[in-house]
């Protein structure tokens, strides 16, 4: 029956290079992070787990929500038009479209509108 693991405590992290640790780091190879032992509450047994690295990804930066962005809505929509305004979206007349903020463009679902300038 495996233990409750809030109920066991960290004795010791190892790190894949040190004694220790070595014959799982020839076992998980370069995916082991760290290893650790852990007593039970009563101090009658020791656990030892392994931390692995399951997956490396980008980290995709979010946007700041005050970025101004140029959106594009249908010129004959007065309701959208009206919504804009209230958002508190300029209107630029060079470029024939809205510049709101990313939240407020987020906030009425026009981010599918957002249209690239320069």
């Amino acid at each position: 029956m495996p233990p409750a693991w809030d109920r066991t405590f960290v004795i010791k992290k190892l790190s894949p290079q040190q004694p220790g640790a070595r014959k799982l780091a020839l076992r998980y190879g370069r995916a082991l992070v760290c290893v650790r032992h852990r007593h039970d509450a009563e101090g009658r047994m020791r656990y030892t787990t392994v931390e692995l690295l399951v997956e490396q990804t980008p980290i995709q930066r979010r946007q700041p929500d005050d970025q101004l962005l140029c959106v594009r809505a249908d010129p004959n929509d007065t309701e959208s038009r009206r919504r804009i305004i209230a958002a508190g979206g300029q209107w630029d007349r060079e470029i024939y479209a809205w510049w709101l903020t990313r939240a407020a463009a987020r906030r009425l679902r026009l981010l599918s509108r957002v249209v690239a300038v320069g």
